[in-house]
């Protein structure tokens, strides 16, 4: 199986530290990487004056662990079967496996590489999973020949199913609020009065 030259170096990057070059200044933390230099992980800065006209993905964080916003992966790599989160309004996935104590009973869908227990009917809880499972099984059990082979989906399609999912997901969120039923009861009319104080 075929995968992206870049994709192994960016599951294998430390993100977030501080750089090198520009350590005072504000935006220093080394939170990007270069999918033509496949390289180490470099600041704001750094992309300004040495990575200008390259394709860049921008690394967040989440409880300590990085993710990638989808609408930045899903252009250059097929994604399907893995567990997506929405985090500070923004769809993401996570880069690596992240601990897990065991999964107690009742979990009814779970990572297929470390076990993980996930929200949603997906096969893979982080794309490093997914990569492994790519080599173990040498595809996705018939969900792509390849993942570069997709990478370059349309994104119109991709678009139309995104529209698709999310009319769906708001139709079964907030259903239609029923009408008020009828009432016959009558507003009360003048002063409420105190009950007089038995003695």
């Amino acid at each position: 199986m075929l995968l992206p030259p870049w994709l192994e170096p960016l599951l294998t990057t430390p993100f977030f530290n501080v750089c090198r070059v520009h350590r005072d200044a504000a935006r220093s933390e080394c939170n990007m990487f270069c999918l033509d230099c496949n390289e180490d992980a470099f600041c704001f800065y750094c992309r300004s004056s040495r990575h200008k006209d390259h394709q860049v993905i921008q690394i967040r964080r989440s409880s300590y662990h990085d993710v990638v916003r989808v609408s930045e992966i899903q252009k250059l790599l097929d994604i399907s079967g893995v567990q997506t989160y929405v985090i500070n309004s923004a769809r993401v996935l996570f880069l690596n496996e992240r601990p897990q104590p065991k999964s107690g009973k009742g979990v009814a869908h779970i990572c297929e590489i470390c076990g993980r227990s996930l929200l949603d009917p997906f096969r893979f809880c982080s794309l490093g999973c997914k990569v492994v499972g790519i080599k173990r099984n040498g595809d996705t059990k018939n969900e792509a020949s390849t993942m570069e082979g997709m990478s370059k989906r349309l994104v119109s399609s991709r678009h139309e199913q995104e529209e698709e999912l999310r009319e769906g997901s708001q139709q079964d969120m907030y259903p239609a609020t029923p009408s008020p039923p009828a009432s016959n009861t009558r507003r009360r009319k003048g002063i409420p009065h105190r009950a007089p104080f038995g003695s």
